[in-house]
């Protein structure tokens, strides 16, 4: 892959990122076209997958509404689950570690 391939695909990250941090989502129809007339494999599979959810995904970053607060609830589960995990996996080792 040349260093031209690798610009090019960097720039249409880039552009991506700065739709979607922007919620610019009614942008989304050109970007892709844009994708699709370059020559860059690895970007072409993004777009059959955007296509099929165009309207959430534009959607997505003009809406207001997020859910950044379910997310945080459904880590901080997950974490705690973890540490539950640890703690009895940790007491196992010592009652096994006592008995030897």
């Amino acid at each position: 892959m040349g260093v031209a391939k690798l610009d090019a695909r960097t720039g249409r990250v880039r552009s991506f990122t700065q739709m979607l941090t922007e919620r610019q989502g009614e942008r989304l129809p050109q970007r892709l076209e844009a994708v699709r007339q370059d020559d860059l494999p690895s970007l072409h599979v993004l777009a059959p997958g955007v296509d099929r959810d165009r309207d959430a995904v534009i959607a997505g970053p003009a809406l207001p509404w997020n859910s950044s607060v379910v997310e945080g609830h459904v880590n901080g589960i997950k974490m705690f689950k973890r540490q539950m995990f640890v703690g009895r996996a940790s007491l196992y080792w010592k009652i096994w570690v006592y008995f030897r």
